[in-house]
């Protein structure tokens, strides 16, 4: 009786290391077989990816570059031209509040703070050159005026209005 036991033991034992080899072989060929696919591309990530490496800007050179940025500017115009800045507001105060100050408080890039005689020389010139120049833009020795002060939805009327708002409000 005894030896019979030992002989099952013995059995049951290579069976059991049996079924342990195979279980590790299973999975190293499992492993193996998974490293051989391509992992599948996640869209989240890959425009999160797209996003972090796109250029911020462009490069516009020669007559190629010309048309592309006429093209750019277009598409900009055309993108805000259903759009009035400040609700379509005539009010000049609100409008220098609200972008003007930004520059003509401090006097950033040159812009003349509301000072008689920091505009003494502009007024001389105009109010039709001071209100071109406001719409347009204008570079001078001083520094430079974005045009409509930088926001594009600005009307002529509400870039007209707020440069007659600065110059009644000068000190």
């Amino acid at each position: 009786m005894r030896n019979h036991d030992l002989v099952f033991l013995k059995h049951f034992s290579m069976v059991i290391v049996f079924l342990i080899g195979l279980t590790v072989a299973l999975i190293l060929l499992g492993v193996y077989i998974n490293s051989q696919q391509e992992p599948e591309p996640n869209p989240v990530a890959e425009r999160a990816m797209a996003e972090r490496v796109r250029p911020v800007g462009a490069v516009y050179a020669g007559s190629t570059g010309a048309a592309a940025q006429a093209a750019a500017a277009a598409a900009a115009a055309a993108a805000s031209a259903g759009q009035v800045a400040y609700d379509g507001t005539l009010d000049g105060s609100v409008i220098y509040a609200n972008l003007c100050g930004a520059c003509h408080t401090a006097g950033a890039a040159g812009a003349p703070k509301l000072e008689k005689a920091a505009w003494a020389t502009r007024i001389a010139q105009g109010m039709d050159t001071l209100n071109k120049h406001a719409i347009e833009g204008f570079q001078g020795a001083a520094g430079v005026m974005p045009a409509k002060g930088g926001n594009p939805n600005l009307s002529d009327e509400q870039v007209i209005a707020t440069v007659q708002w600065m110059v009644d409000n000068l000190k």
